[in-house]
């Protein structure tokens, strides 16, 4: 699922820090870096926000792994009660019976299948929705150290640990976001609104689950 951070975090290097030159950068502890670089894996896996993405999939594919597995039961009683009414029957009745118990077997199937694809929708976008969120906190870091760029870990051959800012994106994700809430500002309501991502489980059934 995290491929398609990579491609996100590829659509963000055109992100500068425009608004705070390099010699205005804040002087925080962190390295100061044109170039950094992020494991995406790592900050979807090891922040709240992320385990929770996680966490609610597996929910949900646990769920319809239920569902089907309870429907496929009735569907088998069913058509176990349905052939010993065979010879009660006559052939154009136990046809109609028939004909109806295969017309119910293939909605089911079809309600199955979108719910597949629902979930699959879904995961798919959990990435984006992912990313959305911790957006705003990786151009802060950007700013802290002066970068113009963030380039994904894995396609960087030759790098020096002191410019990868996973570590440090992910306390920040945490602190500022958490397990969904939008930043957290020191002034606001205890019960102002809060931008609560939308639920994006993290692959079907049978598998395991920005730029603005």
């Amino acid at each position: 699922m995290m491929h398609r951070v990579s491609a996100i975090i590829c659509m963000m290097v055109a992100l500068t820090v425009m608004s705070a030159p390099p010699a205005m950068a804040q002087q925080v502890g962190v390295v100061q870096s044109d170039i950094l670089v992020l494991d995406p894996d790592r900050l979807f896996s090891e922040t709240l926000l992320g385990q929770r993405i996680n966490r609610e999939y597996l929910a949900e594919r646990e769920k319809l792994i239920a569902r089907n597995r309870k429907i496929e039961a009735e569907l088998e009683a069913e058509e176990l009660s349905l052939t010993e009414l065979r010879a009660e029957k006559t052939p154009e009745e136990f046809r109609d019976l028939a004909d109806a118990f295969d017309a119910k077997v293939q909605e089911i199937r079809r309600d199955s299948e979108r719910a597949v694809r629902d979930l699959e929708r879904r995961r798919d976008r959990a990435p984006v929705t992912f990313m959305r969120m911790v957006e705003p906190v990786l151009v802060q870091l950007m700013r802290e150290t002066g970068g113009a760029v963030i380039l994904d870990i894995r396609t960087v051959l030759l790098r020096a640990d002191v410019v990868d800012i996973t570590p440090l994106a992910i306390s920040r994700v945490d602190a500022e976001i958490g397990e969904g809430a939008g930043p957290r500002k020191e002034n606001a309501p205890e019960n102002a609104p809060q931008n609560v991502p939308e639920n994006a489980p993290e692959n079907v059934p049978e598998e395991e689950p920005a730029q603005q």
